[in-house]
């Protein structure tokens, strides 16, 4: 295709090159949003003994039958101090919301339904057996998977965890990105523009995109628009782990892993002073692809470093307008740092309505930023800002999913399904 890959077909590159990174051990408090790499069993009962549900008494259940029962107070339980003694006929046990229900009790009966007098508990009517108990497993019984593999820990998974009382789960290394922005004009934020200067977002955009991928950013640096100066800084950044674990010299490190992703905004192009692409061919990186028809994001290049012995680096480049920067991460990069850690780089793919109808021209895929709003109907899809422009870098405020209008097509009018791919 004249105009680039299909985006279907760069991304199926991308992930080939994927495999995903092996396991280590996490403390609970830091594992949220970590990927579990083996399903996880619990060693204990949830719960761990029969409980009580309610503040009342802990009873025998016959003993509540028939008449006005009047029963002996023997003890307490509450939580963490269980009765001392069993419940015998005619006896009861005060007993707190989340205690361990005494030997020989099968119910509680609920204070609100009681009452005492000289040292006896006269419930105000029949319990029934079972009644306001929690069995010992009804969560969870011992041995029972908790957890299966793949999965990204959320608070709720926390919480079982800790109940089971595991303090330390395997999962997945987290991949490390090294990110450079490439452009003379680029000036940070915060420092005052000079003529022709912009502040760099490419950088920041990036960075903020990988850590929400659940990756670890290795380093931020930038390129200047000279070939040499460019060489030498990729270079370093695709061995920035490399000097690190040379540096400590302990045999159990990979001394020749280095970065796991390598990501480039600018400099692919075919400009004057596009360096990027003639550095990583220099550098040993094999091209993949470059150019996509889609729009944004055309001269989007892809490659790897393979190293002797050691994981493979892939190196995105992607274009340097900050939007087209942004799309082509969430379309390539994404993907691929999910699959790294053992998710489905396919989630977050679905169907929606379009609100607008919008017109181009065949022979690119159209990626447009958009709000998704649930209907009785289904999702719809209505246009952040009319303007899709690479420039319009606030059309990706508010947009919660990128709206594919495919390269054959030129026009989807309103109301007709197209698919899209949530930016969460």
């Amino acid at each position: 295709m004249s105009g680039g890959l299909a985006p279907e077909a760069a991304r199926e590159l991308v992930l080939a090159e994927v495999a995903p990174l092996g396991g280590e051990p996490v403390r609970l408090e830091d594992c949220l949003g970590r990927v579990t790499v083996a399903e996880t069993r619990s060693p204990i009962s949830l719960q761990p003994f029969d409980n009580s549900a309610m503040d009342g008494y802990a009873l025998r259940a016959a003993d509540t039958e028939g008449g006005r029962p009047r029963l002996r107070l023997v003890g307490e339980s509450r939580a963490g101090h269980p009765a001392a003694v069993a419940v015998e006929e005619g006896e009861a046990i005060w007993i707190s919301t989340g205690a361990m229900v005494p030997q020989g009790a099968d119910a509680v009966a609920p204070v609100e339904e009681t009452s005492e007098e000289d040292g006896h508990v006269l419930p105000s009517r029949p319990v029934r057996a079972g009644e306001n108990i929690r069995r010992a497993g009804e969560d969870v019984e011992a041995e029972q998977v908790l957890l299966p593999a793949g999965q990204q820990l959320r608070a709720a998974a926390v919480a079982v965890l800790a109940a089971a009382g595991i303090a330390e789960i395997e999962c997945a290394q987290r991949p490390k990105v090294a990110i450079l922005g490439s452009g003379d004009e680029l000036i940070p934020p915060g420092e005052p523009l000079a003529p022709g200067q912009i502040h760099d977002s490419n950088t920041y955009a990036l960075s903020a995109l990988v850590r929400e991928a659940g990756a670890e950013v290795a380093q931020v640096d930038r390129l200047s628009d000279d070939a040499d100066a460019t060489r030498r800084t990729i270079s370093a950044a695709l061995n920035s782990e490399l000097h690190q674990i040379l540096a400590v010299k302990e045999p159990e490190f990979d001394a020749v892993r280095g970065v796991d992703v390598l990501i480039v905004a600018g400099g692919v192009s075919v400009g004057r002073h596009d360096h990027v692409k003639g550095a990583l061919a220099d550098l040993g990186v094999e091209e993949r692809f470059w150019r996509v028809a889609m729009r944004p994001g055309g001269p989007t290049w892809f490659g790897v470093l393979r190293r002797d012995g050691g994981r493979p680096t892939l190196v995105f480049g992607l274009p340097g307008n900050p939007v087209s920067a942004m799309i082509t991460f969430h379309l390539f990069a994404r993907p691929a740092l999910r699959a790294l850690t053992g998710l489905d780089p396919d989630a977050g793919r679905t169907q929606a309505t379009l609100a607008t109808t919008y017109r181009k021209k065949p022979g690119k895929a159209h990626y447009l930023r958009c709000r998704l709003e649930l209907t009785d109907r289904g999702r719809r899809a209505h246009l952040t800002r009319e303007r899709q422009g690479s420039h319009v870098l606030t059309s990706m405020l508010g947009a919660d999913a990128l709206a594919l209008i495919p390269a054959d097509a030129e026009e989807i009018a309103a109301g007709e399904q197209v698919e899209v791919a949530l930016l969460g």
